[in-house]
């Protein structure tokens, strides 16, 4: 699990272990170092201090109590998580990719080829970090039948318009939201979704990335 949380989350990398991760390559990096040589606990605990700054920047604008919420590109569900830690009382709808790219490419990009998850090992996360297993459900995009319902929340935390083209999901994302339904995800183009939702609100500005990305959030579609 950790050699996928480091791969989700490059910042809890330090610059010592990225020179590392660039003079032994990804695969000795992720698949040896990784696993052998990294303190799990510590790792574990600076994943969810990332977690509980992700939710900081959300919190005050959004209610979490009891709603349906699905995450896209979710990674390790650290951040539903750590929102059930709060608010146990929500439903879940994880829809991820189920495999591990060769060459993981960080950054913005509409090829839409990155993934770097295991969905077994999602389901042992999420049971392990206390979120019962009549609280979610969990959908391979490539194989499965996507969930239609209304959600009240729709997140994707640097996946949506980040390694995967919105417009694979917009279609969809009509057919289970509402009027009322959030979305919120980063985007490094926020002026694109003024001609595609009635409401836009930023978030966040990812100042220390290399890409600038804004975070969003985002309601009702101009049909």
């Amino acid at each position: 699990m950790v050699r996928l949380v480091i791969l989700q989350r490059i910042e809890l990398l330090s610059l010592f272990t990225k020179k590392i991760r660039k003079l032994f390559g990804r695969y000795i990096f992720g698949n040896i170092i990784a696993k052998y040589f990294f303190n799990s606990g510590e790792i574990g605990k600076k994943y969810f201090y990332i977690m509980e700054e992700e939710f900081n920047t959300i919190k005050d604008h959004v209610n979490f109590d009891n709603k349906k919420i699905l995450a896209i590109g979710g990674g390790m569900g650290g951040f539903e998580s750590f929102l059930n830690k709060k608010f146990n009382n929500n439903f879940y709808s994880f829809v991820e990719k189920n495999f591990i790219s060769k060459k993981v490419k960080y950054g913005w990009d509409n090829e839409n080829k990155e993934a770097y998850n295991n969905l077994d090992l999602l389901k042992i996360f999420l049971l392990n970090n206390e979120m019962k297993e009549s609280q979610f459900e969990i959908f391979d995009y490539d194989k499965d039948n996507l969930p239609i319902k209304n959600f009240d929340l729709i997140i994707s935390l640097f996946s949506l318009d980040y390694h995967y083209d919105f417009n694979i999901y917009i279609e969809y994302f009509k057919k289970v939201s509402t009027k009322e339904t959030k979305i919120i995800f980063d985007t490094i183009r926020p002026d694109h979704y003024l001609k595609v939702f009635k409401n836009i609100k930023i978030l966040k500005n990812n100042e220390n990335t290399i890409h600038k990305s804004k975070r969003i959030m985002c309601s009702e579609f101009i049909k």
